[in-house]
């Protein structure tokens, strides 16, 4: 058995002694693996890289990874360009519209707009209630139009070949957008989210899909199993790599590797996992 650390404290009561595991939904899971990527990334790269563009990977990542899910967009490509096309976020249209995508009204469009100068003076744009409508409906536009029918036979990791594929289908006009599609995604790894949606393996380690009959509402968030199978701690104050290792029988080396780790920096609310 591994021994779990809690930020309370607390324990498995006598009462829940004999009831089957908690088990995370894939949702739940990839959320978890994605924080433990960012987090990573964010230690190791703190200072020289743009921190708005940090701020937005880590606000909008968990959005671009159930497009992907869902559409089969990887979420690397949907990412840079939102960071592209919003300007981190920070852009005129994004602030006041929230379309992060620059997604012009079209013919179809029956939801609100604004007038923005783009190509041309006074152009329609279309106007969403959140950020994540405008995610919600870049993943429809790319999906329901035939121009951009054959990316999605491309190999999903493929981030390359999605972003010479987009300039191809005319979603953008700058000769350059494939280029600095290419170079946000590699300068923040954003490829590392396509390879955590495609790890199937990885997810399965964590469920014992035998037996899995779930007790409780799948959408909250389990903390604290003691499990001899995949979990997962939250780093606490005081918490160092080589404390968490040795409290769950690991090597720092051996949690460094689960983890993705580069360096032994880790902060307060990260997600570790602490089994081999």
């Amino acid at each position: 058995m591994l021994t779990l650390m809690s930020a309370c404290g607390s324990s498995r009561s006598s009462a829940d002694k004999g009831k089957k595991k908690k088990v995370e939904t894939r949702e739940q899971y990839l959320q978890a693996k994605s924080d433990v990527i960012f987090d990573s990334y964010k230690n190791s790269n703190e200072g020289k890289v743009n921190d708005y563009t940090v701020k937005y990977i880590g606000t909008y990542k968990n959005i671009a990874i159930d497009k992907m899910e869902k559409y089969k967009i990887p979420a690397s490509i949907t990412l840079a360009q939102g960071i592209l096309e919003s300007g981190n976020g920070l852009s005129t249209l994004a602030k006041k519209s929230n379309n992060h995508f620059g997604i012009k009204c079209h013919s179809g469009w029956r939801g609100k707009r604004v007038y923005h100068d783009d190509d041309k003076k006074g152009e329609c744009f279309r106007k969403y209630p959140s950020p994540e409508g405008s995610f919600n409906d870049h993943s429809k536009f790319l999906t329901s139009r035939g121009r951009y029918e054959f990316l999605f036979d491309l190999k999903p990791d493929d981030y390359k070949a999605w972003a010479k594929g987009l300039k191809k289908a005319g979603y953008a006009t700058d000769r350059k957008y494939p280029k600095k599609l290419i170079s946000f995604i590699e300068t923040f790894e954003l490829y590392k989210y396509d390879e955590l949606v495609l790890d199937e393996r990885g997810y399965k380690r964590t469920r014992q899909l035998d037996n899995y009959q779930p007790e409780y509402d799948d959408r909250s968030i389990v903390s604290n199993v003691i499990d001899d199978s995949d979990i997962f701690i939250t780093v606490v104050s005081g918490d160092t790599l080589y404390s968490i290792a040795r409290s769950n029988n690991l090597s720092v080396d051996d949690l460094k590797r689960i983890n993705g780790l580069d360096s032994n920096e880790i902060s307060v609310g990260m997600k570790l996992l602490v089994s081999k």
